[in-house]
């Protein structure tokens, strides 16, 4: 009789040690609940730490923006702003692309298109080649850059984020194909010579735009530093091909005005516009803000234009 007794005995006592752990457990995280500062339980949940990713990515990209604020002009270097190494010939005018783009799209537009046609005019070092392609991965992008110098950057940073369907001319969209001479910059501002070449000027080839009119284009971006006027009138009748628009119009003080056959333009390709200026002048009728650099600007405007 001893040995079944005992062998009742150590099944009991198992049996009681099992309900305990099982009845200890909830207990345990019930009493962690209470004396555990809220502070600390919220220092432990997903959205907590999910929020401090997101405080800490912004504390390093402000620490990065504050860096490249504060570096020379027209200097070569490389940022991570974008995911990965992007390198840039200029922080100054990379900055502002990327809170014009990158922060702000002002590019943003929409489409039917599933694989959308895109003519970038003017692609510089490629944050706007990439915007396109981060917001439409199918897109096709055209993209023209005349500055041989700043032409290689575009390729370099075309290549280490992938991007696929990107065709890249290293040529000034005008109103013939051939050659010109061209004013380089050094960063963003870079312009066809119009007549009054210097020593320094360079030369370059050109594309006419009219030609890579000839299907549907979701959108056709043109910041070609005062071309544009030009461009757009020799290829007026095939605008009609075009949804969306941005064209950034430049005034310079020391040559006429060109707006009024712009937006003339425009208007006859069935264009409502939007306009948003750079650097306006608080009285204009007295004094007028004139950006020095290659050739005074007196006024610049971005203009959007779609269709109702």
């Amino acid at each position: 009789m001893k040995g079944p007794v005992a062998a009742s005995n150590a099944a009991e006592i198992h049996a009681d040690a099992g309900d305990s752990a099982t009845g200890f457990l909830p207990w345990l995280k019930a009493a962690l609940r209470r004396v555990t500062p809220r502070w600390i339980r919220s220092a432990l949940s997903p959205r907590y730490r999910e929020f401090q990713a997101k405080l800490e990515e912004t504390r390093r990209r402000e620490a990065e923006e504050s860096r490249l604020e504060h570096l020379p002009r027209r200097q070569r270097g490389v940022t991570d702003l974008l995911g990965k190494p992007f390198v840039f010939v200029d922080a100054y005018s990379f900055c502002y692309l990327y809170k014009q783009l990158i922060q702000n799209e002002i590019y943003r537009f929409s489409t039917a298109q599933r694989r959308p046609y895109i003519i970038d005019g003017g692609a510089n070092v490629g944050v706007s080649v990439l915007y396109f392609k981060q917001q439409f991965p199918e897109a096709r992008v055209c993209a023209f850059e005349p500055d041989a110098d700043i032409f290689r950057v575009l390729e370099e940073n075309c290549r280490t984020f992938g991007l696929g369907e990107v065709t890249l001319h290293q040529a000034a969209l005008w109103k013939s194909d051939g050659s010109t001479s061209f004013r380089q910059e050094g960063a963003d501002a870079g312009r066809l010579s119009s007549g009054d070449a210097s020593a320094g000027d360079i030369v370059v080839s050109t594309k006419r735009l009219l030609p890579f009119l000839d299907e549907p284009v979701a959108f056709l971006k043109l910041d070609i530093e005062g071309a544009e006027t030009d461009v757009l009138e020799d290829c007026a009748g095939a605008l009609g091909n075009v949804e969306n628009l941005f064209v950034e119009y430049h005034s310079f003080a020391n040559r006429p005005q060109t707006l009024h056959r712009l937006l003339s333009v425009l208007h006859e390709a069935g264009f409502r516009v939007h306009v948003h200026a750079h650097g306006t002048s608080p009285q204009p009728l007295f004094s007028r803000n004139i950006r020095v650099g290659m050739d005074p600007a007196d006024m610049n405007l971005d203009i959007f234009c779609y269709r109702n």
